[in-house]
């Protein structure tokens, strides 16, 4: 966790930066949509890795996840500490019960 923490904070750090040599500037300066349109790429590369035979390149894929998805949550002001309090207020509940205690859309 220490490692996602530390990115988390650069991210942060980096936002405010020249995008011309950040790119965690460059995206934020794209905003909300292209961030999410970013993090869906990685996700596609991630599914695909994974359905091959290369653990290194899912290994890379699902870092190029990752790192999407905080500049991501940063950008809607949610941080590493709020999803992993979600993650802990389901834990020891059923995926199922969880899920169908969520309000319907």
């Amino acid at each position: 966790m220490e490692t996602l923490a530390r990115l988390e904070k650069r991210i942060q750090d980096r936002r405010g930066a020249d995008p011309a040599t950040s790119y965690v500037a460059k995206l934020f300066r794209a905003g909300r949509p292209k961030i999410a349109q970013k993090l869906g790429e990685e996700a596609v590369e991630t599914v695909i890795a994974a359905l091959g035979s290369d653990p290194d390149a899912l290994t890379g894929e699902a870092a190029d996840l990752m790192f999407h998805l905080i500049v991501l949550l940063s950008d809607c002001g949610v941080s590493l500490a709020d999803v992993c309090a979600e993650l802990d207020r389901r834990e020891g509940v059923s995926g199922i019960v969880e899920k169908s205690s969520r309000p319907k859309e």
